[in-house]
């Protein structure tokens, strides 16, 4: 009886449909943490990121002097660097175009700034539909597998002139076990999307308190 009721046995001995679902769940599965790290190792390295340029704007030195190590430095300084090289560049280049245009100067910066926050946050964000998928679907394609494995189960008692829980327990198993994937796939992937969310609305709040701050400091500059 515990060898019929062992996990693996059970697997092997579910309907073919019932398999081909916790395949499905366990590909799911295998994809969810994939995104899991990758997106973990992405937040995690424009955090840092972030942090270092903040450390280096805020100190008492020239801006233009910082946009051109960012711009010529070759190394990649994360989003917030290449926000403010499109803010500069864009300010430098309308203020060679239209000197005493201030208006179009900041104006221009900020437009610019605006495009290089939405690639940024589209690439901080890219997979995280997955994982939002994954843990609201697996649950429903595991309780399918379920459903279908008891129904199986009853379908195989109507040959059998005695039930008992010896003949019904091996086929519910099998088919709860099923539903245990569905879980297994959908609650890491809520969990992970739910906190880098919450890490995503934190940089997205400092990357627009820094092209607020920018922009002032553009416009003192201007005038």
């Amino acid at each position: 009886m515990n060898s019929e009721l062992s996990v693996v046995s059970m697997i092997v001995n579910a309907s073919v449909l019932v398999q081909l679902v916790m395949a499905l769940l366990m590909l799911i599965s295998l994809g969810s943490w994939t995104v899991i790290f990758r997106k973990w190792f992405a937040i995690r390295a424009a955090r840092l990121a972030t942090d270092r340029f903040e450390a280096e704007f805020w100190k008492d030195r020239d801006l233009g002097t910082l946009y051109q190590q960012v711009r010529n430095s070759g190394q990649d300084h994360g989003s917030l660097a290449r926000i403010f090289e499109s803010g500069m560049g864009e300010f430098l280049k309308t203020r060679q175009q239209k000197p005493g245009d201030i208006a179009a100067m900041l104006d221009g910066s900020r437009r610019a700034m605006r495009a290089a926050y939405q690639r940024e946050m589209d690439a901080l964000e890219s997979n995280l539909a997955f994982l939002a998928s994954a843990g609201s679907v697996s649950p429903y394609i595991g309780l399918f597998g379920t459903v279908w494995g008891i129904m199986n189960s009853f379908r195989g008692l109507a040959n059998v002139h005695q039930a008992t829980l010896a003949s019904v327990a091996p086929g519910i198993a099998e088919a709860l076990v099923a539903t245990a994937i569905g879980l297994f796939a959908a609650i890491p992937a809520v969990v992970a999307y739910n906190r880098f969310a919450y890490d995503m609305d934190r940089l997205s709040t400092r990357f627009d308190s820094f092209i607020d701050e920018f922009s002032n400091i553009l416009q003192r500059q201007a005038h």
